[in-house]
C-alpha cells in the first residue's frame, strides 16, 4: 500500500505526553500516531458496518416492535 505523508497540528500537551509514551514504550512518535489513527479508522469502519447492517435489518422488518421492547422490560422488572 502506498504511504503518503500527512501533517496535522496537535495540542502541545498531547505532544508532551506522546513523547513520554514513546520513551516508555520504546517506540517513536510516528509509530504511536500511526497506530492511533489505524485503530481509530478500524473502529469507525466497524461502527459504519454495524449501522449499515442494522439499517438492512430494520428495512427488512427484522427489528422488534416498541410494544415487544416494552413488554420485555416489564417482564425483567418483575
Amino acid at each position: 500500500m502506498e504511504k503518503v505523508n500527512v501533517t496535522c497540528r496537535l495540542n502541545a500537551d498531547d505532544i508532551v505526553f506522546l513523547d513520554k509514551l514513546a520513551t516508555l514504550t520504546e517506540r517513536d512518535r510516528s509509530y504511536l500516531i500511526k497506530k492511533a489513527v489505524s485503530e481509530f479508522i478500524a473502529l469507525q469502519k466497524w461502527q459504519i458496518e454495524e449501522v449499515e447492517a442494522a439499517l438492512v435489518e430494520a428495512e427488512g422488518g427484522e427489528f422488534v416492535t416498541a410494544r415487544e421492547v416494552k413488554s420485555a422490560f416489564q417482564e425483567l422488572q418483575k
